[in-house]
């Protein structure tokens, strides 16, 4: 038999076994991406518990609305009060978020410079011909 020392050991905080064969963690942003992809399937302004049921109903509440709340703030969702509570509606999709998220990153960069050029010689060169074709057009929609 386990004494009260060991037991306590292999728990954790609050009493809550660590065996790692719990569900498994998401990734950073993970979340955000699946609540983004379930407002758009909505037909127009989706309430919390309906993203919430969306998703399969493992997530509580509070943590769904902690994710729309961050998305609100990435200026990625909008809301409107509808009653008491709250409807929200994407703004950006998945690949809006994840330019968001690298304009976020490059931002907190002290040498812009060296973080770009980094970035651009690490690309595949598929990508980085898009990227210069992408970086084409918009200088010439720029010049109309």
């Amino acid at each position: 038999m386990e004494s009260t020392h060991e037991l306590r050991g292999r728990e954790g905080r609050q009493g809550v076994r660590d065996d790692r064969r719990g569900p498994r963690r998401r990734g950073q942003g993970e979340l955000e991406v699946q609540v983004l992809s379930v407002l758009h399937e909505a037909d127009g302004p989706a309430t919390a518990g309906w993203v919430q049921e969306r998703l399969g109903g493992d997530l509580a509440y509070t943590t769904v609305i902690t994710i729309l709340t961050r998305l609100l703030a990435k200026a990625a969702v909008t809301r409107e009060r509808v009653g008491r509570s709250f409807v929200w509606t994407p703004v950006s999709d998945e690949a809006g978020l994840a330019a968001h998220k690298m304009r976020r990153l490059l931002d907190g960069e002290s040498d812009r410079e060296a973080v770009l050029a980094s970035f651009v010689t690490s690309l595949e060169p598929d990508d980085e011909r898009l990227l210069r074709d992408l970086l084409g057009q918009a200088r010439n929609e720029g010049e109309d």
